[in-house]
């Protein structure tokens, strides 16, 4: 104790005005506010959480650490708005949930093909909130931070059986021209479904030069495979847990060869929800599954 007390007397500690403006390679994570993202700046942050009802946001050393926070499930160790350490509710969904007419069929989504590839999972894939706001203008991009944020789903009617339909849906605004709608070629299951409409995704923002891409997606699967499963398999020789080949290999093998060189954020969603971005993926997956192969 004695020891602590000449210290501070001797080095006193005064928080200098870079460090509460927020430099210092400081990262603010915003994850509830105007806009959703990582600032370099205090004052960046501050304009998307000030006198913004239930504001979450918290400062980190890394980039990675921030990006995590944006995607707890809990606050409970965040700083908002309403003070220091408050547990903030991240479950505002929408309450007036819209439905397809696009394609008759129902949609059947399986949570996983592989589900042995469950120990392979690192950490436990969480979302947040995101309140979607459209640009102003329907040529323009979404963001979240400075990433282009896109939504992507898949769907497969009668999925497992011979009459399976799939289709793949890429939602970037209302009305956006790269709006996408599309029947899978190949083995019609929903998994590959949500595989390929993240990776048309992908292509579709390589192709207008964005490299900074948030790809908002209900399936876990995905985003585990991508995340986590890969690097395992490629370790093993491409085979699961229980030495089996891996189903999906050439599925996620294309999404790994595209997602090289972009700066990807992997954001989960609950599916059927009521997240509009979503939604309106989810028609258009249904609206590809409608059309014929070609």
């Amino acid at each position: 104790m004695w020891r602590r007390i000449l210290a501070l007397l001797v080095h006193p500690f005064f928080p200098t005005s870079s460090e509460a403006l927020g430099s210092g390679g400081m990262f603010y994570a915003v994850r509830r506010g105007r806009r959703i993202g990582v600032y370099n700046t205090w004052d960046e942050c501050n304009e998307q959480v000030h006198r913004y009802q239930d504001a979450s946001f918290k400062k980190f050393a890394t980039k990675k650490q921030a990006w995590a926070f944006i995607n707890e499930e809990s606050a409970e160790s965040s700083i908002s708005s309403t003070g220091f350490g408050e547990k903030q509710n991240n479950y505002g969904y929408y309450s007036n949930k819209t439905t397809s007419d696009s394609y008759n069929a129902r949609s059947h989504k399986r949570r996983y093909e592989e589900l042995s590839e469950n120990k392979y999972t690192n950490k436990r894939v969480k979302y947040t909130d995101v309140p979607y706001t459209p640009p102003p203008n329907k040529n323009e991009f979404s963001y979240m931070g400075d990433y282009v944020a896109v939504y992507t789903d898949g769907c497969c009617s009668s999925n497992g059986r011979q009459a399976a339909r799939a289709g793949t849906g890429v939602y970037w605004g209302p009305d956006h021209p790269l709006n996408n709608s599309e029947r899978l070629h190949g083995r019609q299951t929903n998994q590959r479904a949500e595989i390929h409409a993240a990776c048309k995704a992908i292509e579709q923002a390589k192709s207008q030069n964005i490299r900074k891409l948030a790809i908002y997606t209900d399936s876990k699967f995905t985003i585990n495979g991508v995340t986590s499963w890969i690097p395992n398999w490629k370790i093993n020789g491409w085979k699961t847990s229980a030495g089996k080949e891996v189903t999906n290999r050439e599925d996620f093998e294309r999404l790994a060869k595209l997602s090289e060189g972009m700066d990807i954020q992997w954001m989960h969603v609950p599916g059927h929800a009521g997240f509009p971005g979503n939604e309106a993926a989810d028609r258009l997956a249904k609206e590809g599954a409608g059309k014929s192969l070609f």
